[in-house]
């Protein structure tokens, strides 16, 4: 029988294996979680810039407001020069994120349907 303050090999090698898997599993989550993370970044980014073009466009709507007394026009023609360059802005970043998203996927998940579309199978054309 093992004193008290020698160590119990069985309990060490079951603590060892446990911390191996619960190591292995953690590492297996890791890219998965990794890629939720930078699709949220993303989305994120994304939204930023929409708000901040339309913004600035606000803001120099106003300014020119100000200085040529023409309000509301500058603030309306500000707005919607904003949100023209904002969302052409967002949607071109868009495409390219998404163009690199179709580059680094894997070969078989390139050309697969992701969704929102019918789920009736598909018929081969004659």
């Amino acid at each position: 029988m093992p004193k008290a303050d020698e160590p119990n090999d069985k309990a060490l090698q079951s603590l060892d294996a446990r911390l191996d898997a619960f190591e292995a599993k953690k590492a297996a989550e890791k890219p998965v979680r990794a890629e939720h993370e930078k699709s949220s970044q993303d989305g994120y980014r994304l939204l930023a810039d929409l708000i901040g073009g339309v913004l600035v466009g606000l803001g120099f709507g106003w300014l020119l407001d100000q200085l040529a007394h023409t309000a509301p026009w500058g603030m309306v023609g500000g707005l919607l020069i904003g949100m023209g360059a904002s969302i052409f802005g967002v949607v071109r970043k868009a495409m390219q994120l998404s163009a690199q998203a179709s580059a680094e996927a894997p070969e078989g998940q390139a050309g697969e349907d992701t969704g929102g579309g019918s789920t009736a199978p598909k018929q081969k054309r004659d």
